[in-house]
């Protein structure tokens, strides 16, 4: 199950489109759906979650916590509306594609894909890029 939360004055107008497109990048990454929440909030509530939780006092623009167990894929998936609208401003990109891109992130990360090498990143960036056109 893909459960849509909101912690600010934002709302996605197709959460069933999003499920299946989430549900589908899961599938194909040879994994299965376990339950996965998207909590979408602001910088405040996030920065409260960095500093509770991983002893960071910085922005960001998600937080994911893990629950996959095995091929399961579950967890929480933290987004800061706020921090999206900054970054596509900053990368030059809609609002829509940097909130698709952080949403599957997420996701890839419970796959098991990291991003702290730069080859890490590149292989990051192809697989976000690959499911954001799934979705267009």
């Amino acid at each position: 199950m893909i459960s849509f939360n909101y912690e600010t004055e934002f709302e996605l107008h197709n959460e069933d489109q999003l499920s299946v497109w989430i549900t589908n990048a899961i599938l194909n990454e040879g994994f299965r759906q376990g339950e996965i929440n998207y909590i979408f909030c602001d910088d405040a509530y996030l920065l409260d979650l960095n500093i509770e939780f991983l002893d960071h006092d910085t922005l960001t623009d998600i937080i994911s916590f893990d629950y996959t167990l095995g091929k399961l894929i579950s967890g929480d998936i933290y987004i800061s509306i706020e921090r999206v609208k900054e970054n596509a401003n900053d990368f030059d990109v809609t609002f829509d594609n940097e909130l698709k891109r952080v949403m599957i992130h997420g996701i890839l990360h419970y796959c098991g894909y990291k991003d702290k090498s730069g080859s890490d990143q590149a292989e990051m960036r192809s697989k976000e890029n690959y499911y954001i056109s799934k979705l267009s």
